[in-house]
């Protein structure tokens, strides 16, 4: 364990990176395409070719240290970090739905911490993801099945079954999710097949539907969205057990840093590292994963990770931390709540006539002031073990 004096130099960069910046993704917002500009698997490639490189990669896999383990670096893995300084791994970036995904993500862990080690580093995210804005196109009078006072999260869940893709990947996550003995690794990787794609603007409907706080049963049906009673955890684990996991694994550790770099708010304010739309994509790729969120009840649209910060000692506070950047983020709570009032408004105004085109365009949300004292800014220090 890190002795706390040891963090002061740390903090003084923490400050720094709090402005905007690439390491936030604050720089560049507007990634070119689907196509990567500069893919680990290429870079690892181009790695390969040049034999200082590829000795210095070999090296550092053997000796990088994982996120639950000491500081502790010696001298010949900075020397091989040093020779990485110059090469194209270290900006190169993963995408969510590229093919070997998996190899991708621990190239890119291999290298992410040759950036600065020895030292405090905050996880950035691998991805370089676009967020599409296209119309979200629904021939919602194909609803007039449904009775008119549907609730809401009933009239997506038919658009969703209307819809092929979306439909074929809902089946795969409820069958794998369902019964009484169903297991937990196969429901959480169809949950992560479904969110990964079926379509942003499906997926979020399903888990984004606005119900009134008297519609219980409204509620109900999104919050069993992702099947909570197989594929959340059993029991109540500590924070930060849940987090030790997530970091041990490339392909969680990637998400809770791609949600770490776009829900992050940068000030007491409330100012987010990034758009909304980052955000919620962001939340939505940690659901299948060990850090799955979800709504704490039917009544309301609060959500947090399933877990207790009980019996963490002298880490208390950090696990507190690390809960509240999910129940109490309000990057995240302003961007659930505007979405769900985008959603409401598609069916607002008699949307649901043919003669409305039929065509429905979820803008760009505007961002909304908090003044909630608790994001300082050591908040960017919780979702890291102090003894990195």
């Amino acid at each position: 364990m890190a002795h706390p004096g040891n963090l002061l130099p740390a903090l003084s960069l923490l400050l720094l990176l709090l402005l905007p910046s690439p390491l936030l993704g604050a720089g560049n917002l507007s990634p070119t395409g689907g196509r990567l500009t500069n893919s680990c698997i290429q870079a690892r490639r181009k790695c390969q070719a040049d034999p200082t490189c590829d000795a210095a990669y070999h090296h550092l896999n053997s000796c990088t240290p994982s996120p639950a383990e000491g500081p502790a670096v010696s001298a010949d893995c900075l020397e091989a970090a040093q020779h990485l300084r110059n090469s194209s791994l270290m900006s190169c970036t993963c995408h969510r739905r590229m093919k070997n995904q998996t190899t991708c993500l621990d190239i890119y862990w291999t290298v992410h911490p040759a950036h600065s080690l020895g030292d405090y580093e905050l996880d950035v995210s691998p991805y370089e993801d676009t967020v599409t804005r296209k119309p979200l196109e629904m021939n919602l009078s194909k609803l007039s099945m449904l009775k008119p006072d549907s609730d809401l999260c009933l009239k997506f869940a038919m658009l969703c079954t209307l819809n092929d893709k979306c439909d074929r990947l809902r089946k795969a996550y409820g069958e794998a999710c369902s019964g009484p003995h169903c297991q937990r690794h196969a429901c959480l990787q169809q949950l992560l097949a479904f969110f990964d794609n079926a379509g942003a603007s499906h997926a979020q409907g399903l888990l984004l539907c606005p119900c009134a706080p008297s519609d219980l049963s409204c509620g109900q049906r999104r919050r069993n969205t992702i099947a909570p009673s197989c594929a959340l955890p059993s029991g109540t684990p500590n924070c930060l057990e849940l987090r030790r996991l997530c970091l041990s694994d490339p392909l969680c550790r990637s998400r809770l840093a791609d949600f770490q770099t776009h829900c992050h708010p940068l000030d007491i304010l409330g100012t987010c590292a990034t758009e909304q739309s980052r955000c919620l994509q962001a939340y939505m790729g940690l659901i299948g994963t060990a850090m799955t969120p979800n709504f704490v009840s039917n009544v309301n649209a609060s959500v947090a990770l399933s877990c207790t910060c009980r019996g963490s000692g002298n880490m208390q506070e950090e696990c507190e931390r690390l809960e509240q950047f999910f129940s109490q983020n309000p990057c995240l709570t302003t961007a659930i709540a505007d979405q769900m009032h985008s959603h409401s408004k598609l069916f607002s105004q008699g949307s649901t006539s043919p003669g409305n085109g039929l065509q429905n365009k979820i803008l760009g949300l505007r961002p909304q002031p908090w003044m909630l004292s608790l994001f300082s800014c050591t908040l960017t220090l919780i979702l890291l073990p102090s003894s990195w």
